[in-house]
């Protein structure tokens, strides 16, 4: 639909609340709309200069931060400065295995160095020597050993262990994790060395509440080790191919567990049935199982489960009057199923309901009917179902909703005026070829609007003046091809905005970025498939915050952009061309 002004995600997308992967430290933050975007760390105040006046701590730390090559050792200060001096060297990526010694002693409590460059079995001596103080360790991505575990298992108080990405230690390395009694959440994500014998190692951590072994692929019989875990409320095993029907056999015992994500494993519906007695899940994520609308009967069992996550399964209409009993539902998923208006009937009583995913399903005009008691929803993604524009007309009474997706649907101009009362939305999603001027002009009481996707619509120069309703505006996305120059200078004028994507205009040229460059809250900026040159670079230079730049397909070079990093843009971290 659009040609290449509208785009669908193809990769399979897990919902956000349900189910997050954090890859450690460094990942706080990612976005597959903008293209190379990474995670980024705020850079520590240079405090010469104005702004707020630090306090004394603060001026010490920084100072020390600056000289910390001239200190051997930290261990004479009191435990929360050395804290505090850590975190900040780590933020900075000025730690080397070198430069740690001067932390041994430090009673350190947290040592989260999750996706740190270098970090090895020697950073590990150091870490171990924090002893009984020691409550958070983090070490995804590092390249620790047999041996580096070794050291951590006389760290009695160790409260949460985090192995993700860690490849090089192996079974045996697991038993040392064994004599940390005190754990309460262990994550050892995408690791080939969790065996079935090697998880014997979790069964004497009896505080465990929280165990993360998403993407592990050799973990299926495993699951015996930790019947005796009787604390555990929280279970990941998302993505682990391996993981059978059998498992959930052993699962069923956990009776205290309250979240469960068991998503695009090989389980089916009667590994579902097995799950029938816990009856204190409240989070349920089954995304891309090889299940059918008969485990629903199972799933209906689950009293208590306030989110619950069906995407990408065999689902149709059959069977889906079992979920009109989950009355404490606060999010559903069912996107990419294969239901129809007749499967919405049956959400009618539903109505704690905050969030709905109905995303590429059967869904028309007729079936929003049923939606309109449910008054407490927040957010609802219809995105590329068979919804019109009469269809608007049941939903324009959901005043709580905040979050609104109608990209790929047949919504016109003259229908969004339906959306005038929802004072209350913040994003809105109308990424659509037949939406134009007209359309927006329709919007302009949604004051509120926080992100603005347009991406496919025909908005041209004159709709642009309509923009000006939405000041709260941060995130906009116009890529219809519509704009010139001239459009612009009524986006320019919306300085609250941090992400801006104006792709695909293709009659954009160096005037844009020159009326622009006052935008000084922009993190990221796309102009790509445009007229820009590298003449039109020097525009950019005010935008400070700038995170990410896309230039792709226009007359500019990388070694151009990279000149401008490095002398204007310092907190530049990801560009295109590279």
């Amino acid at each position: 639909m659009g040609g290449i002004c509208s785009r669908k995600r193809e990769q399979q997308v897990m919902e956000d609340d349900l189910h997050r992967g954090v890859l450690g430290r460094y990942c706080r933050s990612t976005s597959t709309k903008w293209p190379g975007a990474k995670s980024f760390r705020s850079k520590p105040n240079n405090f010469p200069g104005g702004g707020t006046c630090p306090s004394l701590m603060e001026l010490c730390i920084h100072k020390i931060r600056e000289d910390f090559r001239k200190y051997d050792s930290f261990s004479m200060l009191p435990p929360d400065l050395s804290q505090q001096i850590f975190n900040e060297l780590v933020d900075a990526q000025c730690l080397t295995e070198a430069y740690i010694e001067a932390f041994r002693d430090c009673a350190l409590r947290d040592v989260l160095l999750g996706e740190y460059p270098g970090v090895n079995d020697g950073w590990i001596d150091v870490i171990s020597s924090q002893r009984s103080s020691l409550l958070s360790v983090d070490l995804s991505g590092s390249t620790v050993t047999d041996k580096g575990l070794r050291l951590l298992k006389d760290s009695s108080n160790l409260q949460s262990l985090t192995l993700d990405y860690c490849d090089q230690f192996s079974e045996h390395g697991l038993k040392y994790v064994s004599g940390l009694l005190n754990l309460t959440s262990l994550s050892i994500r995408k690791s080939s060395t969790v065996t079935p014998d090697g998880m014997r190692a979790f069964s004497s951590l009896v505080n465990l509440e929280k165990l993360d072994l998403e993407r592990c692929s050799e973990i299926h019989g495993g699951f015996v080790h930790l019947k005796g875990l009787k604390k555990l409320e929280s279970l990941n095993i998302a993505c682990c191919k391996c993981i059978m029907d059998s498992d959930m056999q052993a699962i069923s015992g956990l009776i205290n567990l309250k979240e469960l994500q068991i998503s695009n494993s090989s389980i089916t519906d009667h590994g579902v049935a097995y799950l029938r007695g816990l009856q204190k899940l409240t989070t349920l994520n089954a995304e891309g199982c090889k299940i059918t609308s008969e485990c629903l009967e199972s799933i209906a069992a689950l009293t208590a489960l306030e989110a619950l996550n069906l995407n990408r399964c065999c689902l149709s209409d059959d069977e889906f009057e079992n979920i009109s009993s989950l009355k404490t539902l606060k999010r559903l998923s069912l996107a990419f199923n294969r239901i129809t208006d007749a499967c919405l009937v049956h959400l009618k009583g539903l109505v704690n309901l905050e969030y709905l995913n109905l995303d590429s399903c059967k869904i028309g005009d007729e079936g929003l009917a049923n939606l309109t008691g449910l008054t407490l929803l927040r957010s609802l993604v219809l995105s590329d179902t068979e919804v019109g524009s009469s269809g608007l007309r049941h939903i324009s009474g959901l005043h709580k909703l905040e979050d609104l997706n109608l990209s790929f649907t047949s919504v016109n101009d003259a229908s969004l005026k339906r959306l005038s009362g929802l004072t209350n939305l913040k994003s809105l999603n109308l990424d659509a070829r037949q939406i134009t001027d007209v359309g927006l002009a329709n919007l302009t009481s949604l004051s509120g609007l926080i992100k603005l996707d347009l991406f496919g619509a025909r908005i041209s120069d004159a709709g642009t003046v309509f923009l000006k309703s939405f000041k709260n505006l941060q995130f906009l996305e116009i890529c219809g091809g519509g704009l010139t120059d001239g459009g612009v200078k009524h986006i320019k004028e919306m300085t609250s905005l941090t992400q801006l994507n104006l792709s695909q205009n293709c009659n954009l040229t160096d005037k844009t970025l020159e009326l622009l460059s006052g935008m000084t809250a922009l993190r990221s900026l796309n102009v790509s498939n445009s007229r820009i040159t590298n003449q039109g670079l020097q525009y950019l230079k005010p935008l400070k915050n700038l995170r990410t730049l896309s230039l792709e397909s226009c007359k500019v070079t990388a070694a151009e952009i990279k000149k401008l990093q490095s002398s204007d843009l310092p907190n530049l971290i990801s560009f295109r061309p590279e």
